[in-house]
């Protein structure tokens, strides 16, 4: 498990280097846009821009996440099956701390985990998620968030979302200022440079427009990837593949809407909460997997709970030899 932890902290540190240098990039041609000489300080703009958003979510992201989705803290006596499966969980993975416990009250079968490290960590889930499973599923649901905590996911995800805001941000702060023509630039200093100040403009635009899409496809590519791996670190530390299957078929089944739900938080639901009003969340698959091919990937592991296992049941049901598990993971699992 250590091993794929840190093959996951290698791979996303890699990711997080290719968003900044889009997020660089765009400050860049904004900046040159705007003044000829002003690349250099657009940059700034959008580092400063960046840090400022990290500031406020690393000292206050976790509290913001659980207000939004009306979260309540719990103790053992509120919910003691719940609360002792969290603890076994956590023992299990070999967490140094207990996750705090929450619970949003809301007819709709979901959950989430929160908290940039495992010493001081969240684990949310709906009363909806309560009421309807079995103890079994109710452990494959909490051991599949202690992975993504485990694995370092809630840390990345922060980051990224971060990222991505911030390049929606500077995108939309010059698109908007060209539409209102706040940004008019003469033709001074000879035709040359007029030249070049028109295909910085146009160089801007291009970025403004399509930055924000390329920076949102590799966030969601990985996201994806992460749902893969906490299905499999989850399948790990419950020896039961099938409850965490169990518990997907039924939250795929359910027709109740998630009222808290909105498109910020929807990564960091176990299942994608955002679907049309009143129907089955089937295989929305934007910030998730299709649900209908995670559970086929559990029931297909049979009694071979290990990461190699998972490994072969993903590409018997995928079809493809694409490594979800680290090859040094397998080995060491």
């Amino acid at each position: 498990m250590w091993e794929l932890i840190r093959k996951n902290q290698q791979k996303s540190m890699l990711l997080l280097i290719v968003m900044g240098v889009i997020l660089v990039l765009l400050g860049y041609v904004i900046g040159m846009a705007i003044d000829p000489e002003g690349g250099f300080v657009g940059i700034i703009l959008a580092l400063v821009l960046y840090f400022i958003l990290l500031i406020v979510a690393f000292s206050s992201g976790k509290k913001i996440m659980l207000r939004m989705n009306n979260a309540r803290k719990i103790g053992p006596d509120d919910y003691p099956q719940l609360y002792n499966i969290v603890e076994e969980m956590r023992l299990a993975a070999g967490m140094p701390a207990m996750p705090e416990v929450y619970v949003i009250d809301d007819p709709a079968p979901n959950a989430f985990a929160t908290g940039m490290n495992p010493n001081k960590s969240v684990v949310a889930v709906t009363t909806g998620l309560i009421n309807m499973m079995s103890r079994d599923e109710l452990q494959g649901v909490v051991a599949h968030e202690i992975s993504h905590i485990l694995n370092r996911d809630i840390r990345y995800m922060t980051l990224a979302t971060i990222m991505v805001g911030t390049v929606a941000i500077l995108s939309q702060l010059y698109l908007r200022s060209m539409m209102f023509g706040g940004m008019r630039r003469s033709g001074g200093g000879g035709s040359n440079r007029g030249k070049g100040n028109i295909i910085m403009v146009v160089l801007a635009l291009v970025f403004a427009i399509l930055a924000p899409i390329v920076i949102r496809l590799l966030y969601l590519a990985v996201s994806r990837k992460r749902e893969y791996l906490a299905d499999a670190s989850a399948a790990r530390l419950t020896r039961y593949p099938e409850g965490l299957a169990s518990a997907l078929e039924k939250i795929r089944g359910s027709t109740e809407d998630l009222k808290v739900a909105d498109k910020s938080m929807a990564p960091m639901y176990i299942a994608n909460p955002l679907k049309p009003k009143g129907k089955r969340m089937r295989n929305l698959s934007s910030t998730h997997p299709p649900l209908d091919e995670r559970i086929r990937i559990l029931r297909s592991m049979g009694q071979n709970h290990s990461y190699a296992g998972y490994q072969q049941a993903f590409q018997s049901v995928t079809h493809s030899g694409k490594k979800i598990i680290p090859k040094s993971a397998v080995k060491t699992a």
